[in-house]
């Protein structure tokens, strides 16, 4: 088996949380969709090299400050993407490419390749989704809830699995409330509630996404659809259904799941670099651990306790 193409992406990004985009030229394949600037990796380039020198030569600008964003893994191609949030010049089309910047939010209303699919997810999602923990009762949690907000959490799972589907029906409607214009809202539940609250995004539990998946995405790109994995062919099922992201779980022993074996670094590592969309590492995880979750080609980390306010 040949190995896969190993091609470096950059995700620009300016003083006002724009990112950078470039249209290809009519004349070469896929011309005249947009993309974000990078290119294939030179025999012997480590990523970085190769990232500096597809700026340089595409763009005319030099890095100053980037951190890893996603590792994506496709057939017969695998892209390593970077956030740069620091160079030294203007960007420019130094291939007369037309160039421009789009608030992420945008992004969906330009035409790009199939391959970019999961950079658009990774783009447009924070590195750490909030799980909110059970045995709260309502005031609990929707206070703990307004306090994550006011911290800067962007995306949250309001899970409660020890509710009855009409308290949890309750809680939805107050979440989706609190969150509207500040965070994005992930509920869980039967499919038949999917009408019930078009606002928000969906998280399958892995029996469900082991029982619809072959029946491909319940809705539309519009909002997102997020399923827990633990292992690859848990991956594979999530690759073929199209969701937008993935849990990936247990990294580390956990309170919640303490008869689950962990996957350790090591696997976790292992089973990133198999995915095909962004993938957040879950299980004993913090602010703390979001560095070496990065490094690891992870969107970032979805935690209970390591992101619930404490005093709450």
């Amino acid at each position: 088996m040949s190995e896969p193409l190993q091609v470096v992406v950059a995700v620009i990004r300016n003083a006002r949380g724009q990112v950078l985009i470039a249209r290809r030229p009519e004349h070469k394949p896929q011309g005249g969709l947009w993309e974000f600037p990078g290119g294939k990796r030179e025999a012997g380039e480590s990523a970085a090299v190769a990232l500096a020198r597809e700026l340089r030569e595409e763009l005319d600008i030099g890095i100053s400050q980037s951190q890893p964003l996603i590792r994506v893994q496709q057939p017969g191609l695998q892209l390593e993407v970077f956030e740069v949030t620091g160079h030294d010049g203007e960007p420019r089309g130094a291939e007369g490419q037309p160039l421009r910047w789009v608030d992420p939010e945008d992004l969906p209303e330009y035409a790009f390749p199939e391959s970019n699919r999961a950079i658009l997810a990774a783009v447009r999602l924070p590195d750490r989704y909030l799980i909110t923990p059970q045995g709260l009762d309502r005031p609990g949690l929707l206070k703990g809830l307004r306090q994550a907000l006011v911290s800067g959490l962007r995306l949250v799972q309001l899970r409660a699995p020890d509710m009855f589907d009409p308290d949890y029906r309750d809680m939805a409607v107050d979440a989706a409330g609190l969150c509207a214009g500040r965070a994005r809202l992930m509920l869980k539940g039967p499919f038949e509630w999917l009408g019930d609250f078009p606002s928000a995004g969906w998280h399958l539990t892995a029996s469900q996404l082991r029982r619809h998946a072959a029946r491909g995405r319940p809705f539309g790109p519009e909002r997102w659809l997020a399923a827990s994995c633990h292992d690859e062919e848990e991956l594979q099922l999530a690759a073929d259904m199209g969701v937008d992201f993935v849990t990936l779980s247990p990294v580390q022993p956990t309170a919640s799941h303490p008869e689950a074996a962990p996957l350790g670094w090591e696997q976790a590592h292992a089973l990133v670099a198999r995915a095909s969309c962004p993938v957040y590492l879950l299980g004993g995880l913090g602010p703390a651990e979001l560095p070496v979750a990065r490094e690891a080609g992870a969107r970032g980390i979805a935690a209970i306790r390591g992101l619930w306010p404490a005093e709450c």
